[in-house]
């Protein structure tokens, strides 16, 4: 089980990755718009995440999925800050009322903050962020009789081949020789989130 004390270390460790590494994640941005800025906007917008968590004075995972939600909310930047409060916020009304969280409850809110995400989207894209987290999500899905760690491990793979992927389904990733910046980002997050369950947080 995951409580809200290993959340909030996953959702601070997840910002730190992605802001240590948000120039690598800038220099991928060519689609929607070419603006180098997808790794900066998901930065800023986890921590104002995180600065929620850290003023949040619930402790259980309802308290802490909904602080992120409102922070990210309260601060998102750009397209895909926006998708990634989005995320964040399917995924804090997935765990409305939790104590703790197990594997199925992980896998539900996932794949309830992809939901949220594509309908946020006017016209949602393959190729995307949206296709990264959803293909990750099916895969938690898959493997809620696992323990956390390797539930996780096993998104991580299924999110990371979406991603690999991300220039075959859009033109112009692959004439940039580019993955996806928006999907590049939401894995780095994810990425950052899964050292906690292996007990190495970022």
């Amino acid at each position: 089980m995951i409580s809200g004390k290993i959340l909030r270390d996953a959702i601070i460790s997840g910002a730190n990755n992605i802001n240590n590494q948000r120039s690598r994640v800038d220099e991928l941005n060519v689609f929607p718009v070419p603006d180098g800025d997808t790794g900066t906007n998901m930065s800023m917008t986890m921590q104002s995440a995180v600065k929620e968590i850290q003023n949040c004075k619930g402790t259980n995972v309802s308290d802490i999925a909904a602080a992120a939600s409102l922070g990210a909310l309260k601060g998102a930047r750009g397209n895909s800050g926006v998708i990634l409060s989005q995320i964040l916020r399917g995924f804090a009304r997935a765990l409305s009322g939790k104590e703790e969280m197990a594997p199925e409850n992980f896998a539900a809110a996932l794949t309830t903050g992809t939901e949220a995400a594509y309908k946020a989207v006017m016209k949602p894209t393959e190729g995307t962020i949206l296709t990264v987290s959803r293909l990750a999500a099916e895969k938690a899905a898959e493997c809620t009789g696992m323990e956390v760690p390797a539930m996780w491990d096993a998104t991580l793979q299924a999110g990371q081949a979406a991603l690999d992927d991300t220039p075959n389904l859009l033109p112009v990733l692959k004439k940039a020789g580019v993955v996806d910046a928006g999907g590049q980002g939401i894995m780095i997050i994810f990425e950052g989130m899964g050292k906690v369950f292996h007990g190495e947080p970022i």
